[in-house]
């Protein structure tokens, strides 16, 4: 273990992407101590990509890019204003409702970020919001893309966990909703403080109806997505694909924003970004194999076990730890680490596979707003021309939604269990 940690910490301090850090690490432990293992090595490797349910990643990935070609984007900003726009500080409140929404199409925080933040952070700019206000509240809304299903993480989860896509998906739905709600209260009370500007709406009628109609079938996405699932039409992996027929008949025949010759660069895109998360997905499964070989996950959960403390103070500082690592570590590659390591001590805890998906998840997306990796930050600085430190500053009151909401989901297990339960048990 001190082979494996020494090799992982200088490739990470070397700069070398987390992925093939693991990778290496996994590789200089079996040369020093199990050698006569080497030649498995390959095997184990494409066995960690070898899995069904990871059929559904691309198909998700591809799904959000077809929704956003398809002009998606501006029209939820449309739908939001119906709604949110006559509060001060409406386009702030539209933000955040339009984050909410199209977290549920994409499955990805940064998807999030780069999309609503394009059309947004200009806009919020002209009408008077400062940028590090604007550049805030789009990173610390685009959180819920992770937790608001479909997820791509939760697929990922759901590999190593050994646990049901369409249960995390429902057990995700009213976190998020949490945290959108407790962003919007936010965003209302430091619009009032700074006096920033309401939208002024006049749509008759007619107009209002229309708008409506044209972003209807964008906002029911998510909802027809898990729907097919927990109805028992298809499996998770299934839905992916029905998924991807859904966005494209949207965008290409009824939004008619989406082009035949636009399909393949999107398919394209979509591998490549699938290729990168598989890739640390093969790689980490070899690092958590030498976990299992040293029973690590057992020996964390006897000591945690064995320890003179109240529940109430464990679940907390694995919290702290979830954080912490979302802070240096990139979503992927975290869940495929804590995942291994905490799920036998979280059972000993009573925590169901379930409920720790959801806390592990919500954790980490803090993480995208954070620095020094930051995802989300590092996409709405290139946006907003500001710096990555200068926008977690204006991201930092938001972030307390995310806060006060891992912390009751911890504590609370029917706010992620309760929705699996009605439809599944």
């Amino acid at each position: 273990m001190v082979v494996l940690l020494i090799s992982l910490g200088i490739c990470l301090l070397l700069g070398i992407p987390i992925g093939y850090s693991l990778g290496f690490s996994s590789f200089c432990y079996f040369v020093l101590e199990k050698p006569m293992l080497l030649q498995v090595l390959p095997q184990r490797f494409f066995a960690g990509m070898d899995s069904y349910a990871m059929i559904a990643l691309p198909l998700f990935i591809l799904m959000g890019l077809l929704m956003n070609a398809g002009g998606i984007t501006s029209r939820l900003i449309d739908f939001s204003l119906l709604f949110v726009g006559r509060f001060r500080g409406g386009l702030g409140a539209v933000n955040v409702l339009a984050s909410m929404i199209f977290g549920g199409i994409s499955g990805s925080s940064v998807s999030d970020t780069a999309s609503v933040g394009a059309v947004l952070i200009p806009e919020m700019q002209k009408k008077g919001y400062t940028a590090e206000f604007a550049s805030g509240i789009t990173v610390a809304s685009s959180t819920m893309g992770m937790i608001i299903p479909p997820s791509i993480p939760m697929i990922i989860y759901a590999l190593i966990a050994e646990e049901s896509v369409g249960k995390l998906f429902l057990g995700g739905v009213i976190p998020g909703a949490m945290i959108g709600v407790l962003m919007l209260g936010i965003t209302l009370g430091v619009s009032y403080h700074k006096k920033y500007p309401r939208e002024e709406i006049t749509l008759t009628r007619g107009e209002v109806v229309d708008r409506v109609k044209q972003s209807l079938l964008a906002v029911i996405m998510p909802i027809f997505v898990v729907g097919v699932v927990v109805f028992g039409i298809a499996t998770a992996t299934e839905s992916s694909g029905i998924a991807v027929l859904y966005a494209f008949v949207v965008g290409a025949f009824i939004i008619r924003n989406l082009k035949f010759k636009d399909v393949p660069p999107l398919m394209r895109d979509a591998i490549m970004t699938s290729a990168n998360v598989m890739i640390i997905i093969a790689l980490s499964k070899l690092y958590i194999w030498i976990l299992a070989l040293e029973q690590i996950p057992q020996m964390v959960a006897a000591y945690i076990s064995g320890l003179d403390m109240h529940a109430f103070v464990i679940l907390l500082i694995i919290d702290l730890i979830i954080l912490a690592a979302g802070t240096f570590i990139d979503v992927s590659p975290a869940i495929l680490l804590l995942t291994p390591v905490f799920l036998p001590a979280m059972a000993v805890l009573g925590v169901s596979r379930i409920q720790f998906g959801i806390i592990l998840i919500s954790g980490l997306a803090v993480g995208l707003v954070t620095p020094p990796v930051g995802m989300c930050l590092n996409v709405a600085s290139a946006i907003s021309k500001l710096g990555i430190g200068t926008i977690f500053r204006g991201a930092a009151p938001f972030l307390l939604a995310n806060l006060i909401t891992l912390i009751l989901i911890t504590y609370i297990p029917q706010l992620c269990m309760w929705l699996p339960a009605l439809f599944f048990d």
